[in-house]
């Protein structure tokens, strides 16, 4: 309810909302001065013009402090005030304010709460002396008495100002980044306990030895505030520790999980040892993390059957569903003899064999910046520009597939293969029916990149390259024209090219960015 009726008057309000934050804590503040000028004069059998004069003149005073506390506090509602009043408030605005708004209500009362109880509290002591016609050691004791209700009065405006300065804080947090970087400047709630509780029940016991004791002057109000502190403070401080550890140990027990989460822990949990609201937030945090241990898991079996870096970009919901056309370079190896070679041949050699040449081409791949696409038996499909776009996928393709003849060729398999890179405009998405996706790029350039590595058999070279292939290349790789070469499915013939081979001196590892 509180919660609603401040958010109404936040919206209607508006940049004047701050005048609900003065009435509140202000009320709060002359409320309790009253009580405890009621309770301190009915030790002395006042008249009623001498309670009205004290009266007045206590919640006056006390007034004047809070409008001056909240002066004070003016730049820091400006800032929230300048934020409410962008029209696109910046990211570091947002987090601005939003610090502001959190830290308001503390950092007042850690400045100014002292002087706020030393403006209002002092002078109403002397002024009591006087109406009173009391000793002057009497104002010790007056003083004295007014210690527990000026922190209790300081607790309860606090916690009041906290409360309705909760719609600008919830204002501000709906547009707030995800990421922003969070620091901890709030009193925590162990404090909270350790300072209320005190105040609290050392309040309440003089308003009970007030209400039922003997009211026989100074040395009865002096007992009755030292019983009602010493009672006050003993009872609460083992409550106050009890109720912390009940509180703030189940949240530390979250806190350190979800730094395990943070470093990618998944299988950090939370021991469930109440039934309370506590022990609701350990199994919602569970369940929280076994969501996302099983979303992990099925990342990791998804990076298995498909290249890591698009299975994250198609997990991230980054990537449109309805594919986009962008110009890409077309890489294909294919295995030579391999069919013959599997003929006479155990399956479990051959696939043994096939993962032996792969485990070599795909780390190239990667690291060149490519994505393998899909395995064709023996063949491996690899794109150089989709998803990442990279001005230099054409030199990023034919220097991997020289690579890759170098690795496979020298290597101990007694197996060779032939590549051939094209260079065009494709369509890249990812695409599939009845809940089967597979992300893939489609278009006669991947047609052609196969038909190239086709002729590498006509020509004996290791590597081909097409026209198109040739003029993206940003290095200077001299190349050797095989003329044209008639391809399947092609009305025209089509001249390719065979870039040198893969020196020892030219064989570098580029990071991938």
């Amino acid at each position: 309810m509180l919660d609603r009726i401040t958010g109404w008057m936040y919206r209607r309000l508006g940049s004047r909302y701050w005048l609900v934050l003065v009435a509140g804590e202000g009320g709060v503040s002359v409320f309790v001065a009253l009580l405890t000028i009621a309770i301190i004069v009915s030790y002395y059998d006042p008249t009623f013009l001498e309670f009205a004069t004290l009266a007045g003149a206590g919640s006056g005073l006390t007034l004047l402090a809070v409008l001056f506390a909240a002066a004070r506090a003016r730049p820091v509602l400006d800032t929230i005030v300048g934020w409410r009043r962008m029209e696109a408030p910046t990211a570091g605005a947002t987090v601005a304010a939003w610090e502001a708004a959190t830290t308001f209500t503390l950092r007042q009362y850690r400045r100014d709460s002292w002087r706020v109880n030393l403006f209002a509290v002092v002078p109403t002591c002397a002024l009591a002396v006087h109406v009173l016609d009391l000793r002057w050691p009497d104002f010790f004791v007056v003083l004295l008495a007014c210690v527990i209700p000026a922190a209790y009065a300081t607790v309860l405006s606090y916690s009041v100002g906290e409360a309705l300065a909760r719609p600008m804080v919830a204002d501000i947090a709906d547009v707030l980044p995800d990421d922003f970087p969070f620091e901890r400047h709030g009193l925590p709630v162990s404090k909270r306990l350790r300072i209320g509780l005190p105040a609290y029940t050392a309040f309440s016991g003089v308003v009970v030895a007030s209400l039922v004791g003997d009211r026989g002057g100074s040395s009865a109000l002096v007992l009755a505030v030292v019983v009602a502190m010493m009672v006050g403070l003993a009872l609460s401080h083992e409550l106050a520790l009890l109720l912390a550890r009940g509180i703030t140990q189940p949240i530390s027990e979250v806190r350190r999980a979800l730094d395990r989460v943070r470093a990618e822990d998944f299988a950090a949990r939370v021991p469930v040892t109440t039934s309370d609201e506590l022990g609701e937030l350990a199994h919602d945090f569970n369940l929280m993390a076994r969501g996302l241990e099983e979303r992990e898991q099925m990342r990791a079996a998804f990076g298995t059957y498909m290249d890591k870096a698009v299975a994250g970009l198609i997990l991230s919901g980054q990537f449109p569903d309805e594919g986009v056309e962008i110009d890409v370079s077309i890489m294909f190896c294919d295995v030579r003899g391999f069919t013959s070679y599997a003929e006479n041949a155990e399956a479990t050699e051959v696939i043994a064999t096939l993962n032996q040449l792969f485990e070599v081409m795909v780390p190239i791949v990667d690291r060149h910046g490519g994505h393998v696409d899909k395995f064709i038996g023996d063949g491996l499909l690899a794109v150089f520009g989709a998803p990442e776009a990279y001005p230099d996928h054409a030199d990023r393709a034919v220097a991997a597939a020289r690579e890759i003849v170098a690795a496979v060729n020298a290597g101990d398999t007694g197996l060779r293969v032939g590549v051939g890179v094209n260079t065009g405009r494709v369509v890249a998405g990812s695409i599939g029916g009845a809940g089967r996706l597979n992300f893939s790029v489609i278009g006669d350039a991947v047609n052609v990149a196969a038909r190239v590595e086709a002729a590498t058999r006509q020509t004996g070279d290791d590597v081909l390259i097409t026209a198109a292939t040739r003029d993206l290349l940003l290095g200077g790789l001299a190349m050797v024209s095989r003329g044209t070469v008639p391809l399947k499915g092609k009305a025209e013939p089509l001249e390719v090219f065979a870039p040198p081979a893969l020196l020892d001196s030219d064989k570098k590892l580029p990071v991938r960015p």
